[in-house]
């Protein structure tokens, strides 16, 4: 299973979900010298966006489909990247307090209500796309449709969704833009962890429905009688292909009328930051169609080395964004950038300018695969994202790379696995960064209790200062349990300050 993999999985629950409370468990992270033996058993790269591990969910959990999730026992890796799974409707707490303090020893088990993940509104950015809106050149958007992934990248592996029917037959999904329609099969997947276009469906028309539909519009969606998405259930439930057919033609009907006369544009205008839930049903949109029918060719990892895999989730990348207040205007940088679903989470999710390197040459085939996507799944809904840029090779040495931290605002860093060589020659680098820039890395840069002296007064660690974060449980692939994060900003005051001491 694969980075997205928790969301398609899971499916699309028929009944209403209950508030939750997140229990939280909390240990000492593993020791800087020795990265944790989960870590170093799973593929990857420098930070390699493979396959992390999955979370079974609850035994009753419908997909809307209606298949129920296999026992653990029963399920196999597939092709999507395998984050630690929060399911879309849990959220991340990141703990600002204890600032600096080591994680407790003991194994200690806290409620935290859930709070948003989502960045600040930034006024400064424009959301709407106004070529998506204008249709020129649509038709010629190199889309990889839902029915490719299963009628040509697995075939055999879906069986018709209603009756026996001995063909399966497609249905078209229009998106809030003037971009040609999606073609789906009307299938079900014969295996619980394949790609389920029924569901596919529903979020689709869950999420279009939330964000680009003005309050006053919503009845002909959300009537509790003959609203659209309550027949399109209902159809479900029933195994009744004509209403659902008749569901989803309704819907495109209705979506094309309101981009007609303006009321989504006008309705995205007026939105300033994009929620979790909605680029994250992106990114899921684009990494199935991509990574996941290839995830196999990610599977090589060396032991020991600086190419371990080791994967952030969405939500906690999302929660990174807010901490350093990445803005549109800003450039984010990912150094180990895997398969590029974190420059692409920037790039959607703030809009700024993202740049990603990798080594690995398999993930840079995928990753070259999701950025063209990306750039699709954008115009099909309508969002201008930030330029992302995809580096392959070692961001030591690439050239662009090196130019690029210069002006760089946030810097992400996942290290946990990173050899002590490496973190070493990645400070060299800090030298060159702009005043203010902010190293988000999961083991600090700078040793517990340094302190400015003469002895060290050339050391590139006295130019930042460090301050700790706690993230909670389901935030990381190699681990089920919270931890810390740094976050590391160039300021040379205090150097200033102290070779003026001795002035």
């Amino acid at each position: 299973m694969g980075f997205f993999d928790h969301l398609q999985r899971g499916g699309f629950s028929l009944q209403p979900k209950k508030p939750q409370i997140r229990q939280v468990v909390q240990s000492r992270p593993a020791p800087p010298s020795r990265p944790s033996p989960q870590v170093a058993n799973k593929p990857s790269s420098r930070n390699l966006s493979a396959e992390p591990r999955k979370k079974t969910r609850d035994s009753a959990s419908r997909s809307a489909s209606g298949d129920r999730d296999l026992p653990p026992s029963k399920r196999r890796l597939t092709p999507l990247r395998n984050r630690k799974r929060p399911t879309p409707e849990q959220r991340l707490s990141s703990d600002d307090d204890d600032e600096g303090s080591d994680t407790d020893t003991s194994l200690e088990v806290r409620k935290r209500a859930r709070t948003g993940d989502s960045a600040e509104p930034d006024y400064g950015r424009r959301l709407r796309s106004v070529k998506a809106f204008s249709g020129d050149d649509a038709k010629s958007l190199p889309i990889v449709h839902a029915a490719e992934i299963t009628s040509v990248q697995k075939p055999g592996k879906f069986k018709p969704a209603f009756g026996n029917a001995d063909q399966t037959s497609e249905i078209l999904l229009q998106y809030p833009s003037a971009t040609p329609k999606e073609r789906y099969e009307v299938v079900v997947p014969r295996d619980n962890d394949e790609f389920k276009p029924l569901d596919d469906i529903v979020q689709v028309i869950e999420t279009i429905t939330q964000e680009y539909v003005h309050e006053d519009e919503l009845d002909e969606f959300n009537n509790e009688s003959t609203g659209i998405k309550r027949r399109l259930r209902r159809g479900l439930a029933r195994g009744d292909e004509s209403e659902f057919r008749q569901s989803v033609t309704d819907y495109n009907q209705a979506i094309e009328r309101l981009r007609e006369s303006g009321s989504i544009a006008k309705k995205l205008d007026a939105t300033h930051r994009l929620s979790l839930p909605h680029v994250e049903r992106i990114l899921t949109q684009i990494y199935s169609r991509t990574v996941s029918p290839r995830v196999e060719s990610l599977r090589q990892y060396e032991n020991g080395s600086d190419n371990v895999y080791g994967e952030l989730l969405p939500r906690f990348i999302s929660s990174i964004f807010k901490e350093t207040g990445l803005k549109s205007n800003h450039v984010f940088v990912d150094l180990g950038s895997g398969v590029g679903n974190v420059v692409l989470q920037a790039a959607l999710e703030i809009g700024c300018e993202s740049w990603g390197c990798e080594m690995m040459q398999n993930a840079c085939d995928l990753a070259e695969l999701q950025q063209s996507e990306f750039k699709t799944r954008c115009r099909l809904w309508g969002i201008a994202p930030g330029k992302t840029h995809l580096v392959r090779g070692d961001f030591l040495k690439e050239q662009s790379i090196i130019d690029v931290l210069k002006r760089a605002d946030v810097v992400l860093i996942n290290n946990q696995a990173f050899t002590p060589q490496l973190n070493n020659e990645l400070i060299n680098h800090f030298l060159d960064m702009k005043e203010g820039c902010q190293i988000v890395s999961l083991k600090s840069f700078v040793p517990v209790g340094h302190k400015i002296q003469s002895r060290n007064l050339n050391s590139p660690i006295n130019l930042l200062t460090v301050k700790q974060r706690h993230y909670w449980s389901n935030n990381v692939s190699w681990t089920d349990v919270g931890g810390s994060y740094f976050i590391a900003t160039k300021d040379s005051s205090r150097l200033k300050a102290f070779s003026d001491s001795l002035a």
